[in-house]
């Protein structure tokens, strides 16, 4: 998956985390900015750029172990509700992973 589309997956995983746990609606909160930030300087960096793995599969863990612990949340909470919001980016997102499985 690009580097772009790991962005927009990420982006729509927080605002949805963020909605559901810090009742927020029409920006994010603070905290959750700051780990969108911090998720966009961690794909810039990436090495593996275009090609890179899921990040659960990832042999370089290249997050903090606090950031690490906090996008663990969002996703664990955000992955099953992404095909009420993104059907389509799910079906997408999920045969990558099936593909780089």
């Amino acid at each position: 998956m690009s580097i772009e589309k790991e962005k927009k997956v990420i982006r729509k995983m927080i605002e949805i985390y963020c909605k559901g746990k810090h009742k927020t609606y029409h920006q994010l909160c603070e905290e959750c900015k700051t780990l969108l930030n911090y998720s966009f300087t961690r794909l810039d960096l990436c090495p593996f750029k275009d090609n890179k793995p899921s990040c659960k599969k990832c042999p370089i863990h290249c997050y903090s172990p606090e950031m690490r612990e906090k996008i663990r949340l969002v996703m664990k909470y955000s992955g099953p509700r992404m095909i009420f919001y993104t059907p389509l980016e799910w079906l997408k997102h999920k045969i990558e992973e099936i593909k780089h499985s």
